[in-house]
């Protein structure tokens, strides 16, 4: 280090002068100028093109999946209906089924069946096939009353039922009168009765109102059971039951009887059904 004096004015220096413009040891780096933050932009190319990939991934998934379902939504019964039943709300349900090739034989959902007569007996849950449905039939609506206690408490719309009437003053033989056959006889025919007279046979039952439940009704109510029967048979069964307390048998099964019986009023015990007792 050298000093001198330059009149009153002491220089001191320790060394070479710096260059102009260069910096000296430890002073501070210069910062790098800060970069603005730009708002996210929604309509980002890669955000569109992964939206449009979702999107056709859904449709082509559903439209697969509905090509490989070949299934149909047909009418089924949903119960035992008989031949003559006139189609209402409750007697059928829409099923999904796979038909194939059979698919144009049976009703679909999209059809309204319902006023049609059924041509066929159909059974509970069988589809129902589109020839078994009648545009008009020639049946007509009878309204029965029958006492409470006298209708068998399965009875139920769509269903096959044998009608009789009760004589309050019958004409019954004496025990020992010949003309009564010996029940150990197979070979006899049944006698004729005249306390129950077969009214209508194989009817179709196509409603049922004033059915209540509780034992204080039993007896002591009439239920209406309306039946349908041939156009030409409903004189004879008015007159079949005029004056006469009513009663039923309901079959067990919803297919009519083989041999069509055209005499309503004939008086012949049944060989398979057998009328409703009143209840205590």
């Amino acid at each position: 280090m050298t000093a001198s004096c330059q009149g009153d004015e002491v220089v001191g220096s320790s060394g070479p002068a710096a260059p102009e413009g260069a910096t000296t040891a430890g002073s501070s780096m210069v910062s790098p100028a800060p970069r603005r933050l730009h708002a996210p932009r929604w309509l980002n190319f890669r955000l569109i093109a992964g939206v449009l990939l979702v999107l056709v991934s859904v449709i082509v998934g559903a439209r697969v999946v509905t090509a490989a379902d070949t299934s149909d939504l047909v009418w089924a019964a949903e119960q035992d209906l008989a031949a003559g039943t006139v189609l209402a709300d409750g007697d059928l349900r829409a099923v999904s089924v796979q038909l194939a090739d059979a698919g144009d034989a049976y009703l679909l959902s999209s059809a309204d069946p319902f006023g049609r007569v059924l041509r066929s007996p159909v059974g509970s849950g069988e589809l129902l096939p589109r020839s078994i449905l009648a545009e008009t039939s020639t049946l007509v609506d009878i309204a029965l009353p029958i006492a409470a206690g006298y209708v068998p408490p399965s009875l139920q719309r769509g269903q096959l039922i044998d009608v009789y009437a009760l004589d309050p003053n019958p004409n019954i033989a004496a025990p020992n009168d010949p003309s009564i056959p010996d029940p150990t006889d197979q070979t006899q025919e049944p006698p004729v009765s005249e306390v129950v007279t077969l009214v209508v046979e194989a009817a179709v039952v196509q409603l049922i109102t004033g059915r209540t439940d509780g034992a204080l009704s039993v007896g002591s109510s009439t239920i209406q059971v309306v039946i349908s029967v041939e156009a030409r048979q409903a004189p004879g069964v008015f007159a079949a039951i005029a004056g006469k307390e009513l009663t039923l048998a309901v079959r067990a099964s919803a297919s009519r009887p083989t041999e069509d019986d055209d005499r309503p009023t004939e008086s012949r015990a049944p060989s398979t059904s057998t009328p409703a007792t009143p209840t205590d």
